[in-house]
């Protein structure tokens, strides 16, 4: 069946998401990495999963993409954390789901979303966490360390005055989700600048801006630490490494699955958008013998007799 277009409200504001429906009871929530809309994060994986059998909710963070909200490509963490619970509350309502086979699925930014989405939520079945972005220090570091330092000060200047101007209603500063060293960009990485040809290869979605504001940008970075919540995740999680990742170091990325109670590590070539690239294949491959292990098996009988 072919998808169609569903809407659900977060925060009093519309989220639009594609509704692939499934065969087997089961719901992905998919959504892209921290401003990357729905279309060019999720169209790959989502039409895999859905031949597979399995229904897929990929939805647009409010602000982004097609869903309301203003001012435009503002992105609070804690509003994108309250998008994926209504997303699930709105999952479990959808035809032919099975509110007990509900799986999460994110990379990168919103990797790390999903990991603090899971830890709070405990229906939730099953969990892949991509190149998920876990907020350790040394992680951090080391993807500043490709950053050239005036260039750092001047990205905290305007994330700094971004957001004070924020406070008076002021429009946003937005600043290029990648860029090469020097640039004021969120990430100068050697991988950041693979994200356009790997998720919209030929400008094959080209009302997807590639931008974000500068105060969330610089949030992100000074405050949030979701892979800290990983052992607190009751559920499967399945963290998708690649091992030349200079975005998501792969050290800080084995942590998560090493705390997470049923944690279990993947390891791809390549570096961090190598699962959109040449490493596809072995990713989809990964990804659905786990959902398939933990979504679809049955549950064992129960043991016992007469007394």
């Amino acid at each position: 069946m072919e998808r169609e277009k569903v809407r659900f409200v977060s925060g009093g504001t519309e989220c639009v998401a594609w509704h692939y429906p499934g065969s087997n009871g089961t719901c992905v929530i998919m959504v892209g990495g921290f401003s990357v809309t729905k279309e060019p994060a999720t169209d790959l994986f989502a039409k895999r999963f859905n031949d597979a059998g399995f229904g897929v909710l990929a939805f647009d963070y409010r602000r982004i993409g097609e869903s309301g909200g203003e001012p435009r490509l503002v992105l609070p963490v804690k509003d994108q954390l309250a998008d994926w619970q209504a997303a699930i509350a709105f999952a479990a309502t959808l035809p032919g789901v099975d509110p007990a086979k509900i799986a999460l699925w994110a990379f990168s930014m919103s990797g790390g979303h999903a990991i603090r989405v899971a830890a709070e939520n405990p229906q939730v079945a099953a969990v892949i966490a991509q190149t998920p972005y876990t907020g350790d220090l040394t992680a951090t570091r080391s993807a500043a360390s490709f950053q050239k330092p005036l260039a750092m000060v001047r990205f905290s200047a305007i994330g700094i005055i971004d957001a004070i101007a924020g406070l008076f209603g002021r429009p946003p500063r937005l600043v290029p989700l990648a860029g090469e060293p020097g640039t004021l960009s969120f990430l100068t990485t050697p991988d950041g600048l693979d994200g356009s040809r790997a998720l919209a290869p030929g400008n094959k979605y080209p009302e997807w801006q590639q931008t974000v504001a500068a105060r969330s940008a610089l949030g992100v970075v000074v405050f949030y630490r979701p892979g800290r919540a990983a052992s607190r995740v009751q559920c499967p999680l399945l963290v998708v490494v690649c091992d030349e990742d200079t975005t998501t170091l792969p050290s800080a990325v084995i942590q998560v699955a090493e705390q997470a109670p049923q944690g279990e590590a993947v390891h791809l070539p390549g570096s961090h958008y190598a699962p959109f690239l040449a490493a596809h294949e072995q990713a989809v491959d990964a990804e659905l013998s786990f959902l398939q292990r933990h979504l679809l098996a049955e549950p064992a009988p129960a043991q016992g007799g007469r007394a």
